[in-house]
């Protein structure tokens, strides 16, 4: 019998994790007592029983009652300290699970008023993941994300903002909240100029929308990856058009059944993604609200889905070469995934 490998110690890398997503749910109970915030119910039950919340976003009122909580956990990150806090402990949750690499995902306009303004909020965060990355030695960089419930303008300033910083770590653009508001192509501008300043494309689609939103974020957006992603799988020619031309989709299966998409992990299209030969990139997309990191992700695979060891290296690979890491790095992690598989 084969012996099954432990999928925290198979190097990956991590493209679709959310910074207020990514706390702690120790570390939110402790700020919001620090800070005198009364969070939700529905949210401190979950955080003290170790379940996650009861969540279904496939309508608009569901995506507003998970909205509300991850507004409350967010209002209690108010101090350069926390957002230090914050990022150290992410990068050491992903390296406990087997991450050489993170691209963390963040929308400053939502710390600026806390953090004395938008350019401040920014350099608070890019200081944060530079002290992480010397702190932890994770590789670690950082996505930039707009919101399509905002006015198109506000993802242009966010786009040339995110240009202006690109050597201080920047790598992508992204755009992110329901996608049922806001269409891809009220957003063209502001990843042109992301494309322009040499960001990656890599927006929100096919998670709450059907197949129709992947492809708007590659007609619009000339997506190089999508967030999410999975609805492709109702389009056997859209899959073909991700396997042609590469584009990863970020899949977060534990999101997609707390959210409703799917009502089981099994129902996840992880199979027929793979199968199509679309690169994947296994995220937790918000552990603080879903309940898992990354590693379990890949339990995930192996468990509902049936994936070899060979199949979940396989997983890891495509993860590393869909990211922005340097060349070094991914040769460094793809070759911890041939050690993992021949040990």
């Amino acid at each position: 019998m084969e012996r099954v490998r432990d999928v925290s110690e198979l190097p990956k890398a991590h493209l679709h994790l959310h910074f207020t997503g990514s706390m702690r749910s120790t570390t939110l109970l402790e700020l919001a007592d620090k800070y005198g915030v009364r969070l939700p119910e529905a949210l401190t039950d979950a955080l003290t029983s170790g379940e996650p919340p009861r969540l279904r976003a496939t309508d608009e009122r569901g995506w507003f009652r998970f909205q509300r909580l991850y507004d409350a956990a967010r209002s209690c990150l108010r101090e350069p300290e926390d957002i230090q806090r914050l990022v150290r402990e992410a990068a050491e949750e992903d390296l406990r699970d087997g991450s050489g690499w993170l691209e963390i995902q963040v929308d400053p306009t939502s710390y600026a008023p806390r953090l004395g303004g938008l350019i401040p909020a920014l350099e608070v965060i890019l200081d944060a993941v530079d002290s992480a990355v010397r702190d932890t030695g994770l590789g670690m960089r950082v996505l930039v994300a707009a919101n399509r419930m905002k006015h198109p303008l506000d993802a242009r300033t966010l786009a040339r903002l995110a240009v202006r910083y690109a050597d201080r770590g920047i790598v992508g653009f992204g755009l992110s909240n329901d996608e049922r508001r806001g269409m891809a192509r009220d957003f063209d501008r502001a990843f042109a100029i992301a494309r322009d300043g040499g960001l990656l494309s890599a927006p929100h689609g096919g998670e709450l929308t059907g197949p129709a939103s992947v492809r708007d974020c590659l007609d619009d957006l000339h997506a190089s990856r999508i967030g999410h992603g999975v609805r492709a799988a109702e389009d056997p020619r859209l899959l073909k058009r991700l396997a042609d031309r590469q584009v990863t989709c970020e899949v977060c299966p534990a999101s997609n059944v707390a959210l409703g998409v799917y009502e089981k992990p099994e129902d996840v299209p992880l199979r027929t993604l793979f199968e199509a030969g679309v690169p994947m990139a296994l995220g937790a997309d918000d552990p603080l609200l879903f309940g898992s990191r990354l590693a379990a992700q890949y339990d995930i695979a192996r468990r509902h889905h049936a994936f070899t060891d060979a199949e979940l290296a396989e997983l890891a690979r495509q993860s590393i070469r869909g990211s922005a890491a340097p060349e070094d790095v991914r040769a460094k992690l793809l070759a911890g995934v041939d050690d993992w598989l021949t040990s």
